[in-house]
């Protein structure tokens, strides 16, 4: 039986994805520590290229659902590749040692020492040897979603992201977390999720956190809490990870068929803008600093056709050629403009100019010459000019003069 070779790159590629390494730390806080880290398919390939992270506490268990979700989703480009550290805590009493608070539901003890091991030894460890970038998201279970809320009890706290699953909280926690979202000017995302079927406990203190952090007026952060139906303790991990991830990286997708048909389609004017605008809030938002995708090239121009705003197709052809500066991209856009407004002469050099240019997707050298060839011979449009104004007559008073 023949396997097609479109097949054997897919399963390639997937296989690719996970390229895991178990790490050791000797910790002056803790002593030995083990986690892993999981590297994306490019980091490799791509030596240029620095990631966000996720550090995931109860690695042992939370490794292989995050990872899934996160494979799945860069696959088809909508997510983007992270690198994955997974802390092991689950032996003995670790992970409750880990978060360990006192009566006053604060980290004390081992509990304040692996407070500590995250930021000032792992931490530095992992963008030492790793291509990372600031973005730094953390997720954890129970004992350990109520333990990384600590970290929002800091002035500048060192993530960006939370991740809280059926959080179980220390005392006055549900309080001070709703207090510290109001005075951080940090940009933060926060993300709870709870089961119905869980403890009572958990649940009523995370629907308080939940109502305190919906009544904070103007809030800056982003926020989402989901309560799953049905849902016990641990099945909601498995309903909660891909919301809260794609909850975080909400516009990080290509421009969908709903998004064209009820947004951009729906603009009076501001085509490109609006997709200068996307990219600038991906670059603010998350660090990331990526080329523009050629399918949202395409949505745009597909917009600007359908309306005829052909003067968008100008500053559209000048973002391309910013980030795909030797490619026919920019010039097609420019030659596209000169032929909807009836310059034919004009869009033929320019379609001619794809010569000394590479191609790019179905851009190719023959496809623009053969758009020259079809305007060949064909008149320029005249172009409309201004009315010209009637000139006003003296008044007899003007003509005595």
């Amino acid at each position: 039986m023949k396997i097609p070779i479109t097949f054997l790159t897919v399963l390639f590629s997937f296989f690719l994805f996970a390229q895991k390494t178990t790490e050791t730390i000797e910790s002056k806080k803790l002593g030995t520590r083990t986690f892993t880290v999981v590297t994306p398919p490019s980091y490799e390939t791509n030596p240029e290229k620095s990631y966000p992270t996720l550090l995931i506490l109860d690695g042992e268990y939370l490794l292989d659902p995050f990872e899934g979700i996160l494979k799945y989703g860069a696959y088809w480009d909508d997510l983007p590749e992270i690198i994955i550290i997974a802390v092991n805590q689950n032996y003995g009493e670790t992970r409750f040692a880990d978060s360990e608070f006192d009566d006053a539901g604060f980290p004390s003890g081992s509990g304040a020492n692996f407070f500590e091991f995250i930021g000032q030894e792992l931490y530095p460890y992992v963008d030492k040897k790793y291509r990372t970038i600031p973005f730094r998201m953390i997720a954890g279970h129970d004992t350990t979603a109520g333990f990384l809320n600590f970290y929002l009890y800091k002035d500048n706290p060192i993530f960006n992201a939370y991740i809280s699953l059926a959080p179980e909280m220390a005392p006055e926690m549900e309080k001070r977390v709703a207090e510290r979202l109001t005075k951080i000017s940090k940009p933060l995302f926060y993300y709870q999720g709870t089961g119905e079927a869980d403890l009572k406990e958990i649940n009523e203190k995370a629907a308080e956190l939940d109502a305190n952090i919906k009544a904070i007026p103007n809030a800056t952060f982003k926020y989402q809490n989901d309560a799953f139906k049905g849902a016990s303790h641990y099945s909601l991990v498995a309903k909660a990870i891909p919301n809260a991830i794609y909850f975080i990286f909400d516009g990080y997708q290509p421009i969908s068929m709903v998004e064209f048909q009820d947004k951009i389609l729906k603009l009076d004017a501001g085509y490109t803008d609006y997709l200068i605008a996307k990219y600038d809030e991906l670059e603010k938002r998350f660090g990331f600093k990526m080329k523009p995708r050629l399918s949202d090239f395409k949505a745009i121009e597909a917009a600007i056709l359908k309306n005829k705003a052909y003067n968008e197709l100008q500053p559209l052809a000048d973002f391309a050629d910013k980030h795909y500066p030797k490619t026919i991209l920019g010039t097609y856009h420019q030659a596209l403009y000169f032929e909807k407004t009836g310059n034919y002469k004009k869009a033929v050099k320019t379609y001619q100019r794809a010569f000394t240019l590479e191609p790019i997707r179905e851009l190719t050298k023959d496809f623009m010459l053969n758009r020259a060839e079809a305007l060949k011979g064909k008149e320029d449009k005249p172009t409309e000019e201004p009315p010209v104004e009637a000139p006003v007559e003296d008044t007899p008073a003007e003509k005595t003069e």
